[in-house]
């Protein structure tokens, strides 16, 4: 009967674990959005656009 017990205990930690790295998953997700959805608001820039903004100098 204990080892019963300690595998019924076992599995309800594994189950706590389990549900634990699934909203620590969904966190980052919702971050990694919540972060990129204002920068692709109104499109991206490139990094060449940057390069060529001023003329060389003579």
């Amino acid at each position: 009967m204990f080892e019963y017990e300690m595998q019924q205990l076992r599995q309800a930690d594994l189950l706590r674990e389990a549900a634990q790295g699934r909203k620590a998953s969904e966190a980052r997700k919702a971050r990694r959005s919540g972060r990129h959805a204002h920068q692709d608001g109104e499109g991206r820039v490139s990094h060449a656009a940057r390069r060529f903004r001023f003329a060389r100098a003579a």
